[in-house]
C-alpha cells in the first residue's frame, strides 16, 4: 500500500522471497515495480539514494549499522530511533558524521528530548544528563518476584506500548542502561555526567543539570510521534495532531534513584562503557540472546543479567578501529551465549553487579 500511495524509486526487502512477493502483489495491483533492494545491502541502497535528505534509521539491531553508517558517510541528516547503532559502533558514528558534516539527531523519546533541552545552552554549561526511566512492570516487585517472573508479566508496560524485546529492555531496565551509551555518543558525555531517575508518570521525558544548579526539563504526552516530528522538521517546531499535556490532570511527578540490586542491568551497561571499545557490543548481542531465550521460555527473568555479565565477563574488549570490529564482538557474543542456554547452565554467574 505504501508503494503504491508514494511510488519511490528504490524499496528493500528482508529476503529475497519477500522481495519476490512485493514484486507480485504490486503486478497485481497494476503498480509498475520500483527498484527493490534486499537485505542490508537493500537497506544501503535505500540510504543512499539520490536526493535522499533524510534517512530514519529504525532498524532493529546490527542489521542496522551499516546502513546509518553509509548515510553519514555522505553527509545525510540521520534521525536515529535504533539504539544498537550507537551502543554497539557509537565512536565510528560518530566519526563518520563529523568528518561528512551529517546530522544525527535522536528520536529515541528520551534523548530526543534531552537535545531539545540543550537547544540553547552551549555545551560548557551542561554538567549533567539526566535520563528518566517508568521504572517498567516490576519498579514495586520484590527481588524474589522478580527473578522468576513470567514472559507475560514482564511484557505488562505501564506506560508504553512497544515490541516485545524493547518492552522486556524495560523490565530489566537495561534499555536506560543502553540509553547511557547512546547518550555518551550523542552529546559528546562521559559517564560520570549521565544519570538516570525512575519517573513513573513518564512525562518528563528527560533533563539536564547546568554548572549553576538549574535543571530543564521537556515534558509532553507519552506519543512517539512528537519526537519523530521534531526529528524530520528540526530546527523549525510545526503544529502537531497530538493532544496538549494538561498539567493540571497530574496531581504529582515522582522521581526515584534506580535500584540496582533488583536491576543490575543498569550497572552492567555503565560498566560495558567505562571499559569501551567493543565492550558495549558484547553487551547489547548478549541481552538480545537473552531476552529472546527468555521469551521463548528457555530461561528465567532472572537468567537475563547472569547471561549477560558472564558474556561481559568472559571477553577482552578490542579497539573498535573499524566496523568489522563491533559486528564480530557481537557475533561472538551471540554464539557465546547460545552455547550457555544449550547447555542449561542456569547458575551462569554468582559474582556481585558491579558499581555504577
Amino acid at each position: 500500500r505504501q508503494v503504491e500511495q508514494y511510488r519511490p524509486r528504490v524499496v528493500s526487502a528482508g529476503d529475497e522471497g519477500g522481495a519476490e512477493k512485493l514484486r507480485y502483489e504490486l503486478k497485481r495491483r497494476g503498480v509498475k515495480p520500483p527498484r527493490v533492494g534486499v537485505g542490508v545491502e537493500g537497506l544501503c541502497e535505500v540510504a543512499t539514494c539520490d536526493g535522499v535528505e533524510i534517512v530514519i534509521g529504525a532498524v532493529v539491531g546490527a542489521r542496522g549499522l551499516l546502513p546509518v553508517y553509509r548515510a553519514l558517510e555522505l553527509g545525510r541528516r540521520v534521525a536515529l530511533a535504533n539504539k544498537e547503532t550507537l551502543v554497539v559502533a557509537g565512536e565510528l558514528m560518530t566519526r563518520a558524521a563529523e568528518k561528512s558534516g551529517a546530522e544525527l539527531l535522536p528520536v529515541d523519546s528520551e534523548h530526543n528530548a534531552l537535545h531539545q533541552c540543550m537547544r540553547g545552552e552551549r555545551r560548557g554549561e551542561v554538567r549533567r544528563l539526566i535520563l528518566t526511566a517508568s521504572g517498567g512492570p516490576f519498579r514495586n516487585s520484590s527481588k524474589e518476584e522478580i527473578e522468576n517472573a513470567s514472559p507475560a508479566q514482564a511484557l505488562r508496560h505501564p506506560t508504553w506500548r512497544m515490541g516485545a524485546k524493547i518492552t522486556v529492555d524495560s523490565a530489566t531496565m537495561m534499555n536506560k542502561g543502553l540509553e547511557v551509551i547512546e547518550a555518551r555518543w550523542l552529546f559528546n558525555a562521559s559517564a560520570d555526567e549521565i544519570d538516570i531517575l525512575v519517573h513513573p508518570q513518564s512525562v518528563a521525558h528527560s533533563m539536564i543539570e547546568l554548572v549553576d544548579g538549574s535543571i530543564i526539563a521537556q515534558l509532553g504526552v507519552t506519543d512517539m510521534r512528537h519526537a519523530i516530528q521534531y526529528a524530520l522538521t528540526y530546527p523549525e517546531r510545526l503544529p502537531a495532531e497530538l493532544p496538549p499535556l494538561d498539567l493540571t490532570m497530574l496531581g504529582k511527578l515522582e522521581f526515584f534513584a534506580p535500584d540496582t540490586e533488583k536491576f543490575p542491568c543498569v550497572a552492567l551497561a555503565y560498566g560495558a562503557l567505562r571499559r569501551g571499545g567493543d565492550a558495549p557490543a558484547v553487551l547489547n548481542a548478549a541481552n538480545e540472546v537473552a531476552v529472546a531465550a527468555f521469551l521463548d521460555e528457555k530461561i528465567k527473568f532472572g537468567d537475563i543479567p547472569r547471561l549477560i555479565r558472564a558474556a561481559c565477563e568472559a571477553h577482552t574488549p578490542q579497539p573498535a578501529s573499524s566496523l568489522e570490529t563491533p559486528l564480530a564482538a557481537d557475533q561472538w557474543a551471540r554464539d557465546w551465549v547460545e552455547r550457555k542456554i544449550a547447555l542449561r547452565e542456569q547458575g551462569f554467574s554468582s559474582s556481585p553487579a558491579p558499581a555504577i
